[in-house]
Formats: C-alpha cells, sequence, structure tokens
C-alpha cells in the first residue's frame, strides 16, 4: 500500500504558498487587542492543487477551508472543513486514497490528526475505517486510540485501537475485537470512484 505518510505531507507543502495572508502587525495597540491564541494569521478557501512529477501526476489536495494559526503558542493548521487526498503512480492512476470530515497539523510537535469519517484506501484496496487518526512524523508511525476497521480482501478485521508503520505493511490492533468473511460478490455498486478534475491548480515538482 501506499504510505500514509504520504498522504499527510501532501497536506502541508502546497498550502503555506496558496494561503492568503490576514494579519499585519500595523501598530502596538492593534496588536494588543489579539489573543495570539486565536489569532488567524493564513486562509485558503477552496484548496485545490495537482501535484505532478515529470510531467506525471502525483496527487491532488483539496481542503475546502485551510486556516493558520502561527502566532499561537502551540502553531497549527487546521482545516475544519475536511481533507480529500488523491496519490498516483507513475502512469498517472489512482494510487491511494484518504479522506476526513477534519484535520489538523501541530507544527512544533509535527502531529497530525485526521477525525471524523477517516478512510484511507491503498494499493491492492486495503481500507482502514475509523473516526480519528493520528501520524507522528518524528517515529513515523500512525496509530488510533479508537475503534478501527481493517478491510483486506473480502476479510473484515476490527479492532480498538490501531498501530501501523507509515506503509501500512505492519499493522496491528492493541486489541482485536472481530473478523468477518465478506462475499465480495454480493456488494456490488458501493465503491465509489474517485473524480479529478484536471483544471485544478497544477505545481510541477520536476
Amino acid at each position: 500500500m501506499n504510505t500514509i505518510k504520504r498522504h499527510i505531507i501532501a497536506w502541508v507543502a502546497p498550502l503555506l504558498g496558496g494561503a492568503t495572508l490576514l494579519f499585519s502587525c500595523s501598530s502596538e495597540s492593534a496588536v494588543g487587542n489579539y489573543n495570539p491564541e486565536t489569532m488567524l494569521t493564513q486562509q485558503s478557501d477552496t484548496l485545490t492543487v495537482l501535484v505532478s512529477k515529470n510531467g506525471v501526476k502525483s496527487y491532488r489536495f483539496y481542503a475546502p477551508l485551510m486556516e493558520r494559526y502561527e502566532l499561537a503558542a502551540e502553531p497549527y493548521m487546521e482545516f475544519r472543513r475536511g481533507v480529500d487526498i488523491i496519490t498516483y503512480d507513475s502512469l498517472g492512476a489512482v494510487e491511494s486514497t484518504l479522506k476526513a470530515d477534519y484535520g489538523i497539523s501541530y507544527e512544533k510537535r509535527e502531529l497530525w490528526e485526521a477525525r471524523g469519517n477517516v478512510v484511507a484506501e491503498g494499493e491492492g484496496g486495503r481500507t482502514l475505517y475509523t473516526q480519528q487518526l493520528f501520524w507522528d512524523q518524528k517515529t513515523d508511525r500512525v496509530y488510533s486510540n479508537v475503534d478501527c476497521m481493517v478491510r483486506d480482501g473480502e476479510d473484515y478485521f476490527v479492532g480498538e485501537g490501531f498501530e501501523s508503520d507509515s506503509d501500512f505493511k505492519d499493522w496491528r490492533f492493541r486489541n482485536q475485537t472481530g473478523r468477518i468473511h465478506v462475499d465480495m460478490s454480493q456488494m456490488e455498486g458501493r465503491e465509489e470512484d474517485a473524480v479529478v478534475d484536471d483544471t485544478d491548480k497544477e505545481i510541477d515538482t520536476e
């Protein structure tokens, strides 16, 4: 499976260049009227970035809203309306996806969190479903502290708490509670196809 790390790294790089600076220090008195912990310093609405490498699409990042609070004691970027990420293989085919209702990045701690209907799908269709997912950049580990479900082929594994390397190859539940085998031939029409808008803003990293 493509790395969850690639998904989450994709949240950061394109955002700062496309963000709108909302605040500048015009006077000491003006600064005194604001709490730096809650002061919004950057914002981008309907942010869509399509990144390509050597002319081939690499990933597509979409967030209806990005807000940055860089003056807070713990600077962070917040995606209150969710994130939707698609990565592509060397031929331009969809390789993996990540969707969540909410995302936040704590910049100093190098910690990312996705919340609300988190679905990460990768190579071979292996898919993680959870309501909360963390990625610790320092340890390069992905984990969740809540109930999770992993679909691997026709098997669904259910457990409480989840840990994995960023490649999602060496994964485990802290407490596995069940395994269900499903006849996928009876599950027609349940998958959603990823839709790519080729008019998106494009960045060539060549």
